[in-house]
């Protein structure tokens, strides 16, 4: 089975095509050091939660959208070595001095998945 990085992320509303682009910008990146796919997910139906919700993990402000999204990888070595090459890598570098959001308030984590159907 793939690996897969996940990532939630608050990106200002007006700024919806700009982080399209961005992410656009990024994806041969992602595919070049051996990503299989890329997905960005645009908050569409985030309700609030009664304990947690995304918002909340994103501390998510008015004028915010709620961006779900995630990069599956061939393995968790191929993910590991693409992490490393992706993050000494200048186009990468300077592609973080301009992202749309606040990096700060994004949360992700690496998953193995146990059911693909």
């Amino acid at each position: 089975m793939t690996y897969v990085d996940g990532f939630v992320l608050a990106v200002p509303a007006d700024k919806k095509e700009v982080y399209r682009m961005h992410a656009a910008e990024a994806a041969p990146l992602f595919m070049e050091f051996g990503a299989i796919r890329m997905v960005e997910c645009w908050g569409d139906d985030v309700p609030d939660g009664k304990l947690t919700d995304f918002r909340g993990a994103v501390k998510a402000q008015d004028g915010e959208v709620v961006v779900f999204s995630w990069i599956e990888y061939p393995s968790k070595e191929v993910r590991d070595a693409a992490n490393q090459k992706i993050m000494a890598d200048p186009r990468m570098q300077a592609m973080g001095e301009q992202m749309p959001f606040d990096g700060k308030r994004m949360i992700f984590g690496g998953f193995a998945p146990i059911l693909d159907v």
